[in-house]
């Protein structure tokens, strides 16, 4: 009997400021199987993450934080030279905040995802994995710790067991992918790809074969865990449906990651 395959969908959510609104969290969360919640360094303040907490729970979507560098005017998307005890200052710092909403509203956090230039840092540098996965081992081991899905995640898996964790390897199928498994910088054109078509036949290529078709044509191993789309562009309410639709279109079990990972 052939194992069904299971993936987890995730948005970046509660990125709205004050009386700055970002995102379409209203119309994405309800297609989605977890929640990446800013926790107020790039994005998001405590009124934005107690409301999205509430949005999740509402309909049923495990939560995670989703902290950045202090880089509120860049959105966390500039390079903060910070030391390793910084890193882990604001990791602490901000998983501890949304923690917090959490538990006053009943629930247990799922998951931590950096964002932005900290994610993509980590992603070159082992050391600040190292320092990130330490320090939520800290703070609940229970949390699962989401890094960026590539052909080699096993000396970030490897981390994860050092301190305990579990992780989840993530693909992006409406960002362009480098040859070497990174992701395209958004400064360059085609980055983010917004035809809710062409991201949805790559989230399927995602998770039934675990490859991706690079920017320059060649195909590279992606075995992912969960599925990110991005909910701050006007087709993102499309893309969350067409993806969730050729999914279970192909038999694919949409669940949250907490378990299967």
């Amino acid at each position: 009997m052939t194992k069904k395959i299971q993936i987890d969908m995730n948005s970046d959510v509660g990125e709205s400021y004050g009386v700055y609104k970002l995102g379409l969290d209203e119309e994405v969360i309800p297609h989605i199987t977890s929640a990446n919640i800013a926790c107020g360094f790039h994005a998001g303040d405590p009124a934005v993450m107690r409301k999205t907490v509430a949005l999740a729970k509402q309909y049923g979507v495990e939560v995670g934080a989703h902290p950045g560098f202090p880089d509120l005017i860049g959105f966390g998307r500039r390079n903060v030279d910070a030391t390793l005890e910084e890193i882990q200052d604001y990791m602490v710092y901000q998983t501890g905040s949304l923690m917090g909403f959490t538990l006053s509203q009943g629930l247990r956090l799922q998951h931590v995802k950096a964002h932005g230039s900290l994610y993509n840092m980590a992603v070159a540098n082992s050391k600040i994995w190292e320092a990130m996965a330490e320090s939520i081992a800290k703070v609940d081991r229970e949390i699962i710790l989401v890094a960026l899905a590539s052909s080699n995640n096993e000396s970030l898996r490897e981390i994860g067991k050092r301190y305990g964790l579990r992780m989840a390897f993530e693909a992006f199928p409406d960002r362009a992918y480098n040859s070497n498994g990174s992701l395209v910088s958004r400064r360059e054109k085609g980055a983010v790809i917004h035809d809710h078509q062409i991201v949805a036949k790559r989230a399927l290529k995602m998770a039934l074969e675990g490859k991706v078709v690079a920017i320059d044509g060649t195909e590279i191993e992606i075995k992912a865990d969960t599925l990110c789309v991005h909910g701050d562009n006007p087709a993102a309410v499309e893309m969350v449906k067409k993806i969730r639709q050729e999914l279970r279109d192909a038999g694919v079990n949409i669940i949250s990651m907490k378990w299967f990972v």
